[in-house]
């Protein structure tokens, strides 16, 4: 208001892809503009209307479609307003969430000059004199595949661009219709003369481009989309990474000499990749319901921690630094942690803070409590994602179904690490490390939970024994390969030197077997598992033993277990759902199995896993 100075009061912004974002603040004033004049789905309405007969039939009913200038509001909300073109069968980055108080456009940009207030990001980033130099705590993945995890994110992406580029113009090439990007209006033209430049003579209307297949439309969008943000690396670096990479693979997929994406990667580390189901289920809901929101909201944690209880939250883009700490470097307190089973545990140092989330939400007391409830039949208990806390303590939770008149392995009796690396930060952020006072260590951050570091296991698990002189090369070390000499032949197939992750899969082949044998012989009613469909077990309709083409789907659930299949059954999806559990309990894990196994029916002499 020009005579009382105050801002006007506006606070929701329709996108261009008619996404109506509302409970904005003053920014809501700065996207009205900053928010581009198309979008992905603009894109996909342009090769409707040219009725084109598959993705690379070239119409000259298709135009370019121009994002227009400085669509930082689009980049920031990421696919929440779609303002990229997002690719069937991917899933992309939401909002780029920063720390509360920085979320807005006026908090990190003056409102008048539009000048960055660097002065407030050194209170995280300490040291910046260049936003270009800023690096999320939450961006572990080397992108652009140069070896350097520490570089700004802006200098992340521009390895993306002239590879999407030259995979456009190797397309414009092989459909026989040459293009190349002027920079400015009409920004794609003929590339006439057939030499990969924009000339001056071929930079005009009347040598517009025309020749767009439904490919080349997606592909030269996002490139254009990725160009037009100067701060793209800051608004939503990581949705700019994904559009420019799935562009990049689109293209290659009829390319008949590929650009190569060797080394180079879309996502980030689980609990920061905000692409995800574990982010994005709830993106139609418009909040994360209180039965999820502890672990899969930013706030949700720390709201859990605060108040031991659970409400509805905000749609995420994965952790924040205030999900574990309260404020930066201080992390959360948390004493004792109450698993499914009911049973506490305190790992006596910040893991507490993991086993909140990693614990899974069912138990064997789950199972019991469902038989006893009913005579069956009885439907499937899902243990849920990676529940490696109770994998890890074993028998102490009872994560498990561990069966009666059996003995079970511990945390106390597993864990054998010559007093090191015995809970989650020492493994997965290296605090009984020595590589923590070696200044020079830079391949892996503290926070970087993804996977612990090789040069913390080399000493014990990473001989090169294939050399006359066994040398530790944290180069050759892959967990996956991990055999300590007390693992027997858990899988009773002879190979006492496969690794322990190949044991466990082959008694998980073994369970499957006898759970379909099982379901077919003695209940009369065939199963199958799909383990990345929810609910994962079905009918197998064909009783051919396959996940055929509609068999996967929730209309077609099994629902037909009885109560020695519904042991079985959850003992084999705790092992699925903690994939590195021949890690972190190998003998829990092999002790649920071939007990599984046993309890259908099948002699079980073969095996030694006790």
């Amino acid at each position: 208001d020009i005579e009382t100075g105050a801002l006007r009061t506006h606070t929701s912004v329709t996108f261009p892809s008619d996404v109506l974002v509302e409970d904005l603040g003053p920014e809501a004033l700065c996207m009205e503009c900053h928010q581009g004049r198309e979008s992905g789905p603009d894109v996909d309405e342009e090769i409707t209307d040219a009725s084109v007969a598959d993705d690379d039939t070239i119409s000259s009913e298709m135009g370019f479609k121009n994002i227009h200038y400085k669509a930082a509001g689009a980049v920031q909300f990421g696919t929440i307003t779609k303002g990229g073109y997002e690719y069937t069968g991917n899933s992309y980055d939401a909002r780029f969430s920063h720390v509360k108080g920085y979320n807005a456009c006026i908090t990190c940009h003056d409102p008048h000059s539009l000048e960055v207030k660097l002065e407030a990001c050194n209170t995280c980033h300490t040291g910046i004199t260049d936003p270009k130099n800023i690096r999320y705590y939450g961006s572990f993945v080397d992108y652009d595949g140069d070896g350097n995890t520490t570089e700004g994110i802006y200098y992340e992406i521009p390895a993306f661009q002239p590879k999407l580029y030259a995979a456009i113009l190797a397309y414009g090439q092989q459909i026989g219709a040459p293009i190349v990007y002027a920079g400015g209006y009409p920004y794609f033209v003929n590339d006439t003369n057939n030499n990969g430049v924009a000339d001056e003579d071929e930079v005009s209307r009347g040598n517009r481009y025309l020749s767009f297949t439904a490919r080349l439309l997606k592909a030269t969008y996002n490139y254009q989309f990725s160009l037009k943000d100067h701060g793209a690396y800051a608004h939503g670096g990581k949705y700019i990474i994904q559009l420019l990479y799935d562009s990049i693979e689109d293209l290659n997929s009829v390319l008949n000499n590929p650009v190569s994406l060797e080394g180079m990667h879309r996502g980030d580390e689980g609990h920061f990749d905000g692409s995800t189901e574990a982010w994005r289920h709830w993106d139609g809901d418009g909040e994360v319901p209180s039965g999820c929101a502890k672990c899969h909201s930013a706030d949700g944690l720390a709201y859990f921690l605060e108040n031991e209880d659970n409400i509805a939250q905000e749609l995420s883009n994965g952790m924040l630094c205030t999900t574990c700490h309260t404020s930066p470097p201080a992390v959360r307190t948390v004493s004792a942690v109450t698993f499914p089973s009911g049973v506490s545990k305190d790992m006596g140092d910040n893991s507490n803070l993991c086993l909140n989330c990693h614990q899974g939400r069912a138990s064997k007391l789950s199972v019991d409590n469902s038989i006893a409830a009913s005579a069956g039949p009885y439907r499937f208990i899902n243990i849920h994602y990676y529940p490696t806390a109770v994998v890890l303590f074993g028998s102490e939770t009872h994560g498990g179904y561990e069966f009666a008149n059996k003995t079970y392995v511990g945390l106390k009796t597993f864990a054998n690490h010559n007093g090191r690396f015995d809970t989650c930060v020492e493994c997965h952020m290296g605090t009984n490390s020595p590589r923590r006072t070696d200044p020079q260590s830079t391949t892996y951050g503290d926070h970087n939970v993804y996977k612990p570091n090789p040069e913390d296991c080399v000493f014990c698990h990473g001989q090169d024994v294939s050399q006359p002189n066994p040398g530790f090369d944290p180069s050759k070390f892959k967990f996956s390969g991990i055999r300590p000499g007390s693992i027997p032949d858990y899988d009773a197939d002879g190979n006492t030197s496969e690794s322990i992750e190949h044991e466990i899969d082959g008694l998980e082949e073994a369970l499957y077997a006898q759970i379909q044998a099982y379901a077919a012989n003695i209940l009369g009613l065939p199963i199958i598992y799909e383990g990345h469909t929810y609910p994962y077990l079905f009918n197998d309709t064909n009783a051919n033993g396959e996940v055929d083409p509609g068999e996967a789907i929730y209309p077609n659930s099994y629902s037909s277990l009885d109560a020695a299949l519904l042991k079985a059954v959850y003992n084999y999806q705790l092992s699925q759902k903690e994939p590195h559990g021949f890690i972190h309990n190998s003998r829990y894990i092999a002790q649920l199995l071939v007990d599984a196994i046993e309890h259908l029916g099948r002699n079980i002499s073969e095996y030694t896993w006790r």
